[in-house]
C-alpha cells in the first residue's frame, strides 16, 4: 500500500496539490488533516481509484472504464461537475500559468471521440500486446496526453492508464513500485520530454528512453528496499534475536516513518480485526521491538 501512497502524493503534486506525504500517508488512514477540501479530495480520489485497479482493469482497456475512472479522479473537484467523467465538447489549450505563453494545442474536441476509439483500439490489439509492457505503457501515456480529451485531470488520467496497462499485462499486478515518484522528482524534465516530441513525426524515442529509465529507477528502489529489510532480518537473527516477519516488519516501518502508530493502523494496514491487530502489536512490545505510549487504541 505504500506505493499507492507515494503514487497518490506525487501524481497530485505533479499538478499542483499542496498536500505532503506524511498529509496524504495519514488521509490514506483516515486521520484528519488540515488542508483545503480540493486538496483532500484530489489525494482520496486518486487512492479510490489505485485501491480498485484491480476492479477498474476488467480485462482490458475499455471507453468506459476510461470514463469512470476520470470521473473517480475528478470527482467534486472540478469548477464544472458537468466535465467529470466525459470527453471534452470545447477548444482548449496548455498553457505556461505565470506567462500565459501557450506551451501546447490538443487536437479539436470534435476529433477526440474518434482519437480515444483509436488509441483504445490500438492498446487491445496484437500490435500492442507483442511490445514490452513498459513500451506499451509508455506509448499510451503520451497519446492520451497528447490528445487531452478532457477539460482538466488528463496527467492523472494518462498516469493511471499507464499503470492500468501495467497491471493487465501483468507487469506490476501486486502494485509494488511507483512510477509517478520519478516524475514528481524532476517535473521541469516530465513536462520538457513530453513537450519535446514533435508534432509532425510523433517520434517517441526520447520519451520512451525516458519512461522506461523511469520504470527501471522504480523497481531498483523497490529492490533497495527488499534488500535492506531482508539485511536487518537476518542481523537479527545472527544476533540470537528473534527475527520479526514480514507483517512485523512493516509495522516497524511505518513507525520508522510515522513517528506512531495505532491499533487502527494496524487493522487498516492488514485488513485484520481489531483483535487480530493487537496481537501483532503486543508481540513487538513483548519483543521489546516498540515501546508502548499512552492510552487507546
Amino acid at each position: 500500500r505504500e506505493a499507492i501512497i507515494r503514487s497518490a502524493h506525487s501524481s497530485t503534486a505533479i499538478e499542483g496539490n499542496r498536500l505532503s506525504l506524511e498529509q496524504v500517508r495519514d488521509l490514506a488512514h483516515g486521520r484528519e488533516i488540515m488542508a483545503t477540501r480540493k486538496d483532500k479530495q484530489e489525494v482520496l480520489n486518486y487512492l479510490k481509484v489505485l485501491e480498485n485497479i484491480d476492479k477498474l482493469a476488467d480485462g482490458k482497456i475499455q471507453e468506459k472504464n476510461l470514463l469512470h475512472i476520470h470521473n473517480l479522479l475528478t470527482r467534486n473537484t472540478l469548477d464544472n461537475p458537468s466535465d467529470c467523467g466525459v470527453y471534452r465538447t470545447r477548444y482548449v489549450v496548455v498553457g505556461n500559468r505565470l506567462t500565459g505563453d501557450i506551451i501546447f494545442r490538443p487536437p479539436s474536441n470534435k476529433a477526440v471521440p474518434e482519437l480515444m476509439k483509436g488509441l483504445i483500439a490500438w492498446a487491445n490489439s496484437p500490435d500492442a500486446q507483442a511490445l514490452d509492457p513498459v513500451i506499451e505503457a509508455g506509448i499510451a501515456h503520451y497519446e492520451f496526453v497528447r490528445i487531452h480529451p478532457f477539460v482538466d485531470g488528463n496527467g492523472r488520467t494518462a498516469r493511471v492508464l499507464a499503470t492500468l496497462i501495467l497491471y493487465l499485462r501483468g507487469f506490476d499486478a501486486k502494485q509494488f513500485f511507483c512510477l509517478d515518484d520519478y516524475y514528481d522528482s524532476d517535473r521541469p524534465a516530465y513536462y520538457r520530454v513530453l513537450q519535446g516530441v514533435d508534432q509532425k513525426t510523433l517520434d517517441l524515442t526520447k520519451w520512451l528512453e525516458y519512461f522506461v529509465e523511469g520504470v527501471k529507477m522504480s523497481i531498483a528502489s523497490v529492490k533497495e528496499r527488499v534488500i535492506r529489510l531482508s539485511s536487518e532480518r537476518l542481523r537479527k537473527a545472527e544476533k540470537g534475536q528473534i527475527a520479526l516477519t514480514e507483517r512485523q516488519m512493516k509495522i516497524v516501518e511505518f513507525i520508522n516513518k510515522n513517528g506512531r502508530i495505532t491499533n487502527r493502523d494496524v487493522r487498516d494496514m492488514f485488513k485484520i480485526s481489531d483483535r487480530a491487530a493487537l496481537k501483532e502489536i503486543r508481540k513487538l512490545l513483548d519483543l521489546k521491538a516498540i515501546m508502548a505510549e499512552g492510552k487507546g487504541r
